[in-house]
């Protein structure tokens, strides 16, 4: 069944479009330490630049705290550099073996600022629910034109479309919540 498919992969990029989302909003920082802010990081060693995980072992020893222990010592100073020049606005501890990173509490400006972010960070991920099904239906009017599928089951299929673009638009708006209530949170 073709429609079958086209349902398919629609689910399927959908699925994409939500993880994208909530992956773009696990490297918002709140007050929290979280690994995932360190994720665009990238660090120059052994003359490449390298993930900041490919390097060093990270762990969070308490709430506000990240901890960087380097493999090769030898790279204290260029993760140190990587870190001041990323957009985390931390200053590094380093005490020779393992690089500190405290996570400082946010003002109530910077939590707006952020919630901010956020919200455009879910309209975008709304804008590509919509797109995805926006495509879908034109192709199964396609398919309909086309003969492929006949036209009952061209409406029922936009229906089933129409469907799973309101529950991940429930699920997009869902995460969107939680991630403010983190923000938000003192």
């Amino acid at each position: 069944m073709e429609s079958n498919r086209v349902l398919k992969e629609t689910e399927e990029k959908m699925i994409k479009a939500l993880e994208n989302t909530k992956h773009e909003f696990a490297t918002i920082r709140t007050g929290r330490a979280s690994l995932t802010i360190l994720d665009t990081i990238k660090v120059e060693a052994y003359g490449n630049p390298m993930s900041l995980k490919q390097v060093a072992s990270l762990t969070i020893p308490e709430p506000r705290t990240i901890q960087i222990q380097p493999w090769d010592t030898s790279l204290m100073t260029p993760i140190e550099k990587a870190i001041l020049k990323s957009d985390l606005g931390i200053t590094p501890q380093n005490d020779g073996k393992i690089i500190r990173l405290h996570i400082p509490q946010l003002t109530e400006e910077r939590r707006k600022e952020l919630v901010k972010v956020v919200h455009k960070l879910a309209e975008e991920g709304r804008i590509s629910v919509r797109n995805i099904r926006r495509h879908t239906v034109e192709e199964f009017k396609k398919l309909e034109k086309d003969g492929k599928i006949p036209e009952d089951e061209g409406k029922h299929s936009e229906k089933k479309a129409q469907e799973l673009h309101d529950k991940y638009m429930v699920e997009i708006d869902k995460a969107l919540k939680k991630k403010e209530e983190e923000i938000m949170e003192v």
